[in-house]
Formats: C-alpha cells, structure tokens, sequence
C-alpha cells in the first residue's frame, strides 16, 4: 500500500505571491547586503516595469549592476560568461527577473560564483557542495515555477540533449510573484508556458510512489509526495479555466493572477515529487524540432495520462484530474476519459499544435525520439506505470498522427 503521509517539501524561506508583490524587492534584497547583481530579460529590461523595480533598489542604496545576457536555451558557455560578470561585481545577492530562462542562468551563475566551474562538475543531482550565492527570483512568466525549483536546465554543445543540475543548493533564496509582471504576455508565450504548468501538475500529481530511504542521502525528486497530493489539483483547475482566457486576453488581471500562482504552485509540486513521460519526450523532440519546451510537454500530455491509465493508482488520480478540470462525470472510468479528452481539447483552444508531424517531426525519427527518452532515467523512473521503448514508442505514434483512438493492448 502507498503511503499518503510522507512527503518531502523544499521551498524558498520567503515566497510573496500577489499584484504589487514586487515592491517589497529593495526591502527584501537589502537583507542580503548592498551589492545586487540582476540576470534579467533583455526584453524585460527595456520595459516600464523593470525601470521602476531598478529605480526603487537603487533608491535604497544598492549598488545594482546589470547582466541582459540571457540566450535561448541556455549554452553553457553563455552562462561561463555571465558568472565571470558576476564574480567581478561580488555580489552580495543575485536578482534574477524573467522567463525560466533567465531564473535558471541565475541559478547557474549563483552556483559558479560560489564555488566555481566547470559547470559539467555538477549535471545531476546533489553535486554542488554547498550554498550558493543567495538568490531572489521574481518571474514574468507563468509556467516554468523555477522560482521554487531546485533545477537549472542548460544546454550543453558536447551533449545531445540538455542537461539539468538538481541540488536543493539551487532552490532560491526567495520569490515574488508579481502577477501584473506577466501582463500583456504575447498569446504564444502565455500558451507555451502556461500548458506546461499543467503538465508539472499532472504529472508531479501522478508520479510513481518511490519510497524515502530515510537513512541514507534522498535524491532530489523523491516521487509521489503528500504536499503534491493537497496543492496540486487545485492548481491545475485554475489553468483549465483561466489559460484559455488568458491567451485570448494578455491584459485579462484576473487570468493573470490565477495562471501566476499556479505556475508557481506547479514549481512547488514537481520541485519535490518529479515529472515523468511528457518531460523525457520532450527534451529530444524538442532538440529535433527547435519548438519550445511547454508546446512539446503540452501536446503529449494526453497521450501520456491515455497510456498510463492501466495502472490502477494512477487511474485513480487521473480522474481526480478530470475531475479538477471540470469533469462532472460519475464513474471513474468516464473522468479518465475527461481528463485525457479535456487536457487534449485545452491544448487546442490554445492553439498547440495538432500533432508531432505538424511540430516538422518525421515519422522515421520516433523510434530515435524513444531511445532517447529512455536515457532519461530519471524522469523515466518517475512513470506511474512502468515504462519501456516500447510504451514511448506507443506514446510517440499516436501523439505523431494526432489521434486518442483506444490504445493497443500491451
């Protein structure tokens, strides 16, 4: 039997969620000494709100230096040379505003000022040696929740596919979620993101049962967890009603708000517990087709929650799912297929699209795609259903033509 009172919960000590939240930054930052060090969007630093966040810490004496340099994806050695930047300015704490992209080359610098690199050193889990440069994460999207995360996700010439470093070292030292930050978000960015909050709930929420070995040193992603267990489903109907607005709507205050603490909610579940197939699929179909990470996580997700339903746990969990986003179905059986049907519909009210082919994925490349996931052993292991090539490859077949006809019996 599983146990429902263990879990595992790693945050930062001072989470500030609500419109305005930002203003308590110079107040907050000062607590960590003067000299601030900010990793910010090249976007979001041309915009009227940074300049006001600038102009109210500098207004309390920091000494604020200023690094745009953040790249798509990530390339280690764009983040060699911002941490350079970094260890020049001796920062007493480091800001980090943006994107995913922008909070995790914050924890990337915050880790390489500390104690060094190279960063390969530490890809994997409970590598770094110890606290890092303090960290205050403020996003401006809604979907990674990396602002509660103990993951940075980097890419790496020498690798295949991007590599992740797992520490709790990593999770910031605070995070203001400031939902008028991500107004006026362009609809591809908001659907991206937001959709792939969802899948950090769904599958943090359904991930496999790993067990605390609690004498000996825990991984970073200790599996099914009890707190995931109490915030996950709220979240994730909060984006079941609220994304869909707020695509159509970039100005949309109350979408905003609701997709903001559910993103960071999303962090908080999947920071402890994990995610699974959608993740491991992703991170090669997303290095074949160049599309962004949520689109890839967002399309498969039915696919996904449609295989693993055999496994009677799981299947449980599912229809709670269904039932979250809306379901009012009365057998359980008829809430799994809620959830797969309206996790698939969500995507398409969003605009993700219909298929892997319509991503530019070759038919021929699938069975590479699921080699590929299963090097990922990590999230692999995290299936609530035990997984094989052979189930990716189901997975990956039915996602690449589009359809949620019944499954094949394995």
């Amino acid at each position: 039997m599983t146990d429902t009172t263990s879990g595992t919960l790693r945050l930062p000590p001072r989470i500030h969620v609500g419109e305005g939240a930002r203003a308590q930054l110079p107040l907050l930052l000062a607590e960590f000494g003067r000299r601030v060090f900010a990793i910010v969007d090249p976007f979001v630093a041309t915009t009227p709100a940074f300049a006001g966040i600038r102009h109210a810490i500098e207004a309390e004496g920091a000494q604020l230096t200023v690094a745009t340099e953040v790249l798509p994806e990530l390339p280690v050695a764009s983040l060699d040379a911002l941490a350079e930047r970094a260890r020049a300015a001796h920062p007493d704490v480091i800001l980090a505003i943006g994107g995913g992209s922008a909070l995790d080359a914050a924890k990337v610098v915050a880790l390489l000022a500390a104690h060094g690199g190279p960063l390969s050193r530490y890809y994997g889990e409970n590598l770094v040696p110890g606290p890092v440069t303090p960290l205050v994460a403020v996003p401006t999207t809604a979907g990674t929740g990396s602002e509660a995360t103990p993951v940075a996700v980097v890419t790496d010439p020498d690798r295949e596919l991007k590599v992740g470093v797992s520490s709790p070292y990593l999770v910031p030292a605070a995070a203001i979620v400031d939902a008028e930050l991500t107004l006026g978000a362009p609809a591809g960015v908001t659907a991206a993101s937001g959709i792939d909050a969802l899948v950090h709930l769904a599958e943090s929420y359904t991930a496999a049962p790993l067990g605390a070995h609690w004498d000996a040193a825990l991984p970073v992603f200790t599996g099914r967890n009890v707190f995931s267990d109490v915030i996950a489903l709220d979240a994730a109907g909060r984006i079941g009603r609220w994304l869909p607005v707020a695509v159509a709507e970039p100005d949309h205050r109350e979408a905003r708000r609701h997709l903001a603490y559910a993103s960071l909610v999303g962090g908080m579940s999947f920071g402890a517990t994990g995610t699974h197939l959608s993740h491991a699929l992703q991170y090669p179909i997303g290095a074949l087709t160049h599309t962004a990470h949520g689109v890839g996580t967002g399309l498969l997700l039915p696919y996904v929650l449609d295989a693993v339903r055999v496994d009677a746990d799981a299947a449980a969990r599912i229809a709670e799912l269904g039932r979250a986003l809306g379901s009012t179905a009365t057998s359980e059986a008829a809430r799994i297929d809620d959830a797969v049907a309206l996790t698939a519909e969500l995507g398409q009210r969003i605009g993700l699209p219909p298929s892997l082919a319509a991503l530019g994925l070759d038919a021929a490349e699938l069975p590479r795609v699921a080699e590929l996931g299963m090097a990922s052993a990590r999230l692999v292991s995290m299936s609530p259903l035990r997984a094989d090539a052979e189930l990716l490859l189901e997975i990956l077949h039915r996602a690449h033509a589009g359809t949620l006809t019944k499954r094949s019996t394995r």
